[in-house]
């Protein structure tokens, strides 16, 4: 009866050394994880923004929404100045083609001075 004891206890020692083992296992994972992980995503990030699909759609974006800026009514322009000039906000200028780049910084000293859109000279 002793025997069986000493073996059954031995056996749950056993099974909680294991249990214990694999708890430390997965809690290092998710610690490594927690801190390994933004720094993985940041690096998936830059890579992304460099690809060219990201920079060539960018673009196209900037000019669709520079052509509807041309054709909008003067009371709509101001507030596709604001969306126009967000989204190249975090876009480097200096991956722009010239007039492109030239409508935003347009956009930009009409924005700070507060002068009325010029229409007629992006049309």
């Amino acid at each position: 009866m002793k025997d069986a004891a000493v073996v059954l206890l031995v056996v749950l020692l056993f099974i909680g050394f294991f249990l214990g083992l694999g708890w430390l296992v997965q809690g290092n994972q998710f610690f490594l994880y927690r801190y390994f992980a933004p720094q993985e995503e940041a690096v998936r990030r830059e890579v992304f923004e460099q690809s060219k699909a990201y920079n060539q759609g960018m673009i196209q974006e900037l000019q669709n929404m520079r052509f509807e800026y041309v054709k909008a009514n003067p009371e709509h322009k101001q507030a596709l100045a604001s969306v126009i000039l967000h989204r190249a906000a975090d876009y480097p200028e200096d991956k722009m083609p010239s007039d492109l780049r030239s409508f935003i910084q347009e956009l930009k000293r009409e924005q700070t001075v507060g002068t009325a859109p010029a229409v007629e000279k992006w049309r």
